[in-house]
């Protein structure tokens, strides 16, 4: 057995390993290509397991174009039989990222896809990683309707970072957000850990090409700071970047008038599909994409 990653000249060993397109990156209808090729991924981010010069297990990072670093192993599988291979091939690559398995909507409902997917999970829990959180992947198209706006709040840009950072430190705080919640688990105390949550987001805002202007806080019609939204794009397109209310606030359906807005929004600059995810046990959040018409295609699970 031989662990590596690939190169430019033998990329196309990829492609040798059949796949089912039940689950995983495949199932978006995208193939693996290299940016070489004209596609998103990177020879020295993807690595194989070959068993006597065949590819029996896969793995391929991703990241932006600019990044130097992966942000993302985002396609992973490998032969029937050779989970153990798939396993290796995971604890040999020098690489370690966050893992998104990608399933369709209501995966568990069809043995089929539950198997591969639960196959891939398995896998991965052997080579050491840890379930994070499943969420849903939702897509608003102009057939879905634009939500009314409820008129309650205010929005405005802020130029400022270190006022937008203020106000993620805030909305971090009684965070429902399993990313932001791990980032704080990490940190030596809570104060450490919500300010790397809310610096976690910002990078995250600063890496999207969307133009920066587009943040916007919100404001109750008593002038009080509500929370924020954040309208992008990511290397795909438009998507809900950030939807966050501030705890002093809560519990008075913000979420969704900051959703509606920010839907209204990439709208208007003439998004004609937009992504948007939430985890499955932020349930006012989940609450929210459905009330302003965001349907669930997908599910996602993340492995830390």
């Amino acid at each position: 057995m031989t662990f590596r990653p690939l190169t430019e000249s033998d990329a196309h060993l990829f492609g040798s390993l059949p796949d089912a397109g039940l689950v995983g990156r495949a199932i978006t209808g995208l193939r693996y290509a290299t940016v070489g090729a004209g596609g998103e991924y990177r020879p020295e981010w993807t690595w194989v397991a070959l068993r006597d010069g065949v590819v029996v297990a896969r793995a391929a990072w991703w990241g932006g174009p600019d990044d130097t670093e992966p942000v993302l192993l985002n396609w992973f599988d490998f032969a029937d039989g050779e989970d153990a291979a798939g396993s290796e091939l995971l604890r040999r690559a020098p690489l370690s990222v966050e893992y998104e398995l990608i399933l369709p909507a209501g995966w568990r409902e069809e043995a089929a896809v539950r198997a591969a997917a639960e196959a891939r999970i398995a896998a991965v829990e052997a080579a050491g990683m840890k379930l994070l959180v499943e969420r849903f992947r939702y897509a608003w198209t102009p057939e879905c309707g634009l939500p009314e706006r409820p008129g309650r709040l205010e929005f405005r840009p802020e130029p400022d970072d270190e006022v937008i950072l203020d106000v993620l430190r805030r909305v971090q705080a009684g965070t429902l957000d399993a990313h932001a919640l791990h980032a704080i688990a990490q940190a030596d105390s809570t104060a450490s850990g919500l300010e790397a949550a809310a610096r976690e987001e910002l990078d995250f805002f600063r890496w999207c090409p969307s133009p920066r202007e587009w943040w916007q806080l919100a404001y109750t019609r008593d002038g009080d700071l509500a929370g924020l939204h954040i309208p992008a794009r990511n290397t795909q397109g438009p998507c809900i970047g950030f939807i966050g209310v501030v705890p002093e606030q809560r519990g008075h359906g913000h979420a969704y008038d900051l959703l509606v807005e920010c839907t209204r929004f990439l709208a208007a600059e003439g998004a004609q599909v937009i992504a948007g995810a939430t985890d499955q046990t932020n349930t006012p959040m989940a609450a929210a994409f459905a009330k302003a018409g965001h349907p669930v295609i997908q599910e996602r699970i993340h492995f830390v």
